[in-house]
């Protein structure tokens, strides 16, 4: 029989256990830092093959306009702010690059340290598709062997239409609009992909419709005032989708305009798709056509975008557990 002295403090029972820790990964592409690292990103983009010499070229004579690629430390920094949000007790927050450090692998074996019992696998773009997207589902599952073995892994999918991240990315647009005047017209783009990888998954590009959708909604643009375009075709012989966002430009300026609003609706932080396609080639185009070009921040750390990764990793927690 226990004595006085072998109760806890206050007579009451043994605590509980701590609840057990959730792994929260987010992932996206990576990049080169600078110009040096350009040919071990392009082969490991290519799948360990030596990428063409022009490629590898072009994109140093890229990064030397823009100076370097800050995805890797904006990536880090949503990171960080994701797990200023969630509850630290019960939230371990890791970030993974698929083709350069720090590695997804890598990212995992950390969330094992930490005793993470379930992970949530978020890829940092909020349309999705398994077959452009397949190599993070790979890689997430190679990487899962260094948690327990009962430990639950979750990718997160399509969040493009989570009410928290259409609401940051409105609010990006009204920002912009609100320095250029209600009747700027606005272009959504969105990645090129070639047309074959897309007709084998044709949902893809329903969702960036559905994005689209969600923020005229919330923005009241009218339908005359906006169009979409692709950006940032690759370099291969294939056929890619179309509009290019440089054969629109003419056609605004021929209506009147004199300016123009670029909004990605898939790129969630600054980048060379960013940093060069858009704000160097994309501009030149624009005032080539007689338009002063504008585009909208991106979400990069704002409060608005990180509390929708909280609601996107708390609602795939929530819908993997059973009910009662």
């Amino acid at each position: 029989m226990p004595t006085a002295d072998s109760r806890p403090p206050g007579g009451r029972g043994p605590s509980p256990p701590d609840p057990p820790v959730t792994g929260v990964l987010l992932m996206t592409y990576g990049s080169a830092a600078n110009a040096v690292e350009i040919p071990a990103y392009l082969r490991s983009v290519r799948g360990g093959k030596d990428p063409d010499p022009e490629l590898v070229a072009e994109f140093q004579r890229r990064y030397r306009l823009i100076g370097w690629s800050p995805l890797v430390r904006i990536t880090l920094a949503q990171g960080a702010a994701l797990q200023r949000l969630l509850d630290a007790g019960h939230y371990r927050v890791e970030v993974g690059m698929l083709h350069s450090q720090p590695r997804i692998d890598e990212a995992v074996a950390r969330l094992a340290v930490a005793g993470a019992r379930r992970l949530v696998g978020i890829v940092l773009s909020p349309q999705w598709s398994p077959v452009i997207m397949s190599g993070y589902r790979r890689a997430l599952e190679a990487a899962a062997g260094r948690l327990s073995p009962d430990a639950e892994v979750i990718l997160a999918g399509p969040w493009h239409e989570t009410p928290a991240f259409l609401d940051a990315l409105a609010e990006k647009v009204e920002q912009a609009l609100s320095r250029l005047g209600p009747e700027a017209p606005v272009l959504f783009t969105a990645h090129s992909l070639p047309k074959a990888v897309v007709d084998r998954d044709p949902g893809y590009l329903d969702q960036i419709a559905e994005t689209i959708d969600g923020v005229v909604e919330r923005t009241g643009l009218d339908r005359g005032r906006w169009q979409f375009a692709y950006q940032s075709a690759g370099h291969s012989p294939e056929e890619w989708l179309k509009p290019d966002l440089k054969d629109l430009l003419p056609g605004i300026r021929a209506a009147g305009h004199r300016a123009v609003l670029v909004v990605p609706v898939q790129f969630l932080a600054d980048h060379l798709e960013i940093l060069y396609d858009i704000d160097i080639a994309a501009r030149e185009e624009a005032e080539e056509a007689g338009l002063a070009f504008h585009r909208i921040e991106l979400m990069n750390t704002s409060p608005a975008f990180i509390r929708a990764l909280a609601d996107v990793a708390l609602e795939r927690e929530r819908s993997s557990q059973p009910a009662g």
